[in-house]
């Protein structure tokens, strides 16, 4: 049997200055009733803090709620993972024999059926089956300040698929170069759990860019999940306090944090943050007018925040500079106020340009983990905050900053039933490019108490760049007016 103490000593934390790991794997009944009544929190087996530890019983209370919500989402983590493998593959059949029809007369017919590959460029995840669009608004052209933001956003979401169909949508679809895909490792849990592509356009030119974008979290990933609503964090001298699940999943080293230069002991793991910058520099390199864009989805829009840390943290001054801006789109909480002000700085010192975090309505997870005097988690930078009409402003903080109240939730249900009808007329509205799927349709009804679900999806994400002002990325945020193509934000009132 392992003694405590010596399996908190495998993982060396002497990297930082201080720490707080929850492991809920570890926590049994009889550990969880001595944590909510007993201060000294060192002597629990599912935490990892340093020793002699006390902690008062309000955020006590609240890791105990946060440890009970991850035990629940292991519980059902392989029924989960079964149940959206089985649609993953049962969307993929329809969507290849056209329709249920054409399948049942498949069927019957005794005709060949296509059986779905997951690496053919033509299989699609769940995800993507709520959002079918592969091509770029041709309305939006380079120049135009939503551009960046909206090739970003659709990066973002097609991270989510295969090798392959990223690949086919980068070259054939957008008419760029295909750089590469990554499967990044996870020192902590010992296998690849972060995904992420390159590519780049106008190649060779002043105006050449290249984009970065990590996948976000998986639905029917329950560890994706947990990571989201996660507590335990990291404290850094000079950096602050910083999520551990999104720093371990950028490629923080079980035993030696973060060095600026990995020496790798036990294998050549492509590690998120190092493979990607030594790529970068490579690239870079080869045209002195190139600069890079980071972006990514929910998960994703944390390990893109994270990515320019971790280059400032490390001194990467002369990396920062080829920096044309960080995009992430419902980008959960990743550091405390003291990271905040680290991450302001290089704001101020115009070495991290144009962050700009998009949350739609009244999406769960920019929400999470919760900004109170407990838990110590707060977003920093430009909020480009777009209602339920995608009528966009850069604000302070989004309304229902914490998404779980009261107060909110009649409002939030009344905001669901617009939602569910909206999708029904927003192809009449803007055109048939803005018609929801059947299965997001589907979603919106199923999570009609729960709004922060579909709020979450890519679907409302794309649209909101696409119908975003002209302004709103274009002067810092600092106004919604300017050119749209939106009439309802400018002709009615927002419900939310």
């Amino acid at each position: 049997m392992v003694d405590l103490g010596q399996e908190k000593m495998a993982c060396n934390k002497s990297f930082c200055s201080n720490y707080m790991l929850l492991s809920p794997e570890k926590a049994g009944l009889i550990d969880l009733v001595c944590f909510l009544f007993s201060s000294n929190i060192h002597n629990r087996k599912f935490v990892d803090v340093p020793k002699g530890t006390k902690m008062p019983f309000a955020p006590r209370w609240i890791i105990f709620l946060t440890v009970l919500a991850q035990i629940l989402l292991r519980l059902v983590a392989k029924p989960l993972a079964w149940l959206g493998n089985l649609l993953e593959q049962w969307l993929n059949l329809l969507h290849m024999n056209t329709n249920i029809f054409v399948l049942i007369y498949n069927l019957v017919t005794g005709q060949v059926i296509g059986i779905p590959d997951k690496t053919s460029a033509k299989y699609l995840s769940v995800l993507a089956f709520l959002d079918l669009r592969q091509d770029l608004d041709e309305n939006i052209a380079a120049g135009d300040s939503r551009y960046n933001p909206h090739l970003s956003v659709m990066a973002a979401k097609v991270a989510y698929e295969n090798k392959a169909f990223i690949e086919s949508t980068v070259t054939d679809h957008w008419k760029m170069d295909f750089v590469a895909f990554y499967d990044f490792w996870n020192d902590y849990q010992k296998k690849a759990t972060t995904q992420g592509f390159l590519f780049r356009k106008d190649e060779n030119t002043d105006s050449e860019r290249i984009v970065v974008a990590f996948r976000g979290t998986s639905p029917f990933d329950t560890l994706d999940w947990i990571s989201d609503v996660d507590l335990s964090w990291y404290e850094f001298p000079g950096l602050g306090k910083v999520h551990a699940g999104f720093l371990k999943a950028l490629g923080q080293q079980k035993l030696t944090g973060w060095p600026k230069n990995l020496i790798q002991i036990f294998g050549g793991h492509d590690y998120a943050y190092y493979t990607v910058r030594e790529k970068l520099k490579e690239l870079l390199k080869k045209n002195d007018k190139a600069k890079f864009i980071v972006t990514g989805h929910s998960l994703g829009g944390a390990l893109a925040i994270l990515f320019p840390a971790i280059l400032a943290y490390h001194g990467e001054t002369s990396m920062l500079e080829r920096l044309d801006g960080v995009y992430t789109f419902g980008q959960p909480r990743v550091g405390n106020e003291q990271f905040g002000k680290f991450m302001e700085d290089q704001i101020n010192n115009n070495l991290l340009p144009n962050y700009y975090r998009t949350v739609y309505c009244n999406d769960i997870v920019p929400r999470v983990p919760s900004d109170n005097s407990v838990t110590e988690f707060k977003h920093f930078g430009t909020c480009a905050y777009f209602n339920s009409f995608f009528k966009g402003k850069t604000v302070d903080e989004v309304p229902n900053k914490n998404y779980f109240s009261i107060l909110w939730l009649i409002p939030k249900i009344i905001n669901s039933v617009w939602e569910l009808i909206r999708s029904f007329i927003k192809g009449c509205v803007w055109g048939s490019d803005y018609k929801e799927t059947g299965l997001m349709q589907l979603l919106r009804v199923v999570c009609l108490l729960f709004g922060g679900v579909p709020a979450h999806c890519p679907p409302d994400y794309v649209d909101s760049t696409r119908l975003a002002s002209t302004e709103l990325y274009g002067t810092g945020g600092s106004s919604t007016e300017g050119k749209t193509k939106n009439k309802w934000a400018t002709e009615l009132d927002p419900l939310v």
